[in-house]
């Protein structure tokens, strides 16, 4: 059995996901701060923990209908998960300052649906620290998330950009 030295483990509970959808008739966008990570700097590993119900939307009534069980049902799916590998973790040394491209690939598991998913991103190491920012898009109906008829059809975009900012410490 192989451990990880606890030098190479960071959290992040200081993280913001935000989600925005764009449609010829609205913006919607929420905020979430709650979720949780961990990045295990030796081997690239990161997960990510997102209560759904923390998001945090303009009107309370897209609030209502987010967590509904016409679109996420967050009472029967109280979160999301990521979990992945910094592919290119060679090019990132989280013992030095500076700004390095980061590339993931993992697993987004939403409303019980798991789809494989990439995206880039910026790792920031600062003084011990660092930072982590990203920007990708998601199809809603990869994860069960469609509309056929009613306001939603139309407010609601098909896909999704999500952006995501975590700071990490060491654990």
């Amino acid at each position: 059995m192989a451990f990880t030295k606890i030098e190479d483990k960071y959290v992040s509970q200081k993280s913001h996901i935000k989600f925005h959808s764009s449609t010829p008739l609205e913006d919607i966008e929420a905020n979430n701060y709650k979720a949780v990570s961990t990045v295990d700097a030796s081997t690239g590993n990161v997960v990510f923990s997102v209560p759904m119900q923390s998001f945090e939307f303009e009107k309370a009534l897209m609030q209502e209908h987010f967590n509904g069980k016409n679109f996420l049902s967050t009472k029967k799916n109280p979160k999301a998960k990521l979990i992945g590998k910094i592919t290119n973790l060679g090019e990132v040394d989280f013992t030095k300052d500076g700004t390095y491209n980061g590339s993931f690939s993992g697993e987004m598991t939403i409303k019980g649906e798991t789809q494989p998913i990439t995206a880039d991103g910026k790792i920031t190491v600062k003084e011990g620290a660092f930072s982590l920012e990203s920007t990708f898009d998601l199809t809603l109906t990869d994860y069960g998330i469609a509309f056929k008829k009613g306001k939603p059809s139309t407010n609601v975009a098909k896909t999704i950009e999500v952006t995501l900012i975590a700071e990490y410490a060491k654990q």
